[in-house]
């Protein structure tokens, strides 16, 4: 099955993998790819980016939200294979190494399996490879402040809470937010869509992922692309606003 592309601003696509979404930038021949999906979404992350024009040649950088195997998948195989470097928040370089892991142990998993959605979620991110190694082996922290010098320029926002060093980025031009898992728009083990948070067994310290919705709050935007979920067309404030309403 295909991934699921759609352009949502001028250079700015999101793409739907399995249960994982990842962002792709172009700008003239030049890419930026925001995440990359479970191990297992290898193929549909190369056939995106072909589908866009690009090629992973063309990746200039791959940006990590957070170093989560189900965005995190082919990131080491991109920074081996094509020399790619691999960019994300200096707090969760030593996460991307695998210095340790802040990720849902099968045992809490196992104690929430009788709620809706997480059997078949959890057979699902076991077939993709979220419990495969895959730690990327240098890993690198953003240059500088303010926009990367990479295509569609996006701007880093560190939100921690999901994980310590969760980065969402911004492209203030474009009126875009790349929220990775620190607001999203639905998931498979959660009851309602819209934005949300995701539920609590996801988060390495759920105080602060809510916190981190007053940095989602200040971004101005109307179009959010989450790590999950489909693309929300509306005020960036307004949908961290609802998030946090129904974290309450």
């Amino acid at each position: 099955m295909q991934a699921d592309i759609r352009q949502v601003a001028d250079g700015v696509h999101l793409v739907h993998g399995s249960n994982t979404n990842w962002v792709i930038l172009t700008e003239g021949d030049a890419v930026t790819l925001v995440d990359t999906g479970y191990p297992g979404d290898r193929e549909k992350v190369l056939a995106s980016l072909s589908a866009v024009g690009g090629s992973p040649e063309a990746v200039t950088a791959v940006l990590v939200t957070h170093a989560h195997n189900d965005h995190l998948g082919s990131a080491e195989y991109l920074s081996s294979t094509y020399g790619t470097p691999v960019y994300t928040h200096e707090a969760e370089v030593p996460h991307a190494r695998r210095d340790f892991l802040h990720q849902v142990s099968i045992g809490q998993v196992l104690k929430n399996a009788w709620r809706p959605g997480v059997a078949p979620w959890a057979v699902h991110a076991l077939r993709s490879g979220g419990t495969a190694q895959v730690p990327v082996a240098r890993p690198r922290a953003f240059p500088a402040q303010g926009p990367l010098d990479l295509p569609g320029r996006p701007v880093p926002v560190h939100t921690p809470g999901h994980t310590a060093g969760h980065c969402a980025f911004h492209l203030p031009e474009a009126g875009v937010v790349i929220s990775g898992d620190g607001l999203v728009n639905g998931h498979p083990t959660s009851r309602v869509t819209g934005p949300q948070l995701l539920p609590v067994m996801f988060h390495h310290d759920r105080g602060a992922a809510l916190a981190s919705l007053d940095a989602f709050e200040a971004l101005s935007g109307d179009i959010l692309l989450p790590g999950h979920g489909p693309v929300h067309h509306g005020s960036i404030r307004e949908a961290a606003a609802r998030a946090r309403e129904r974290a309450a």
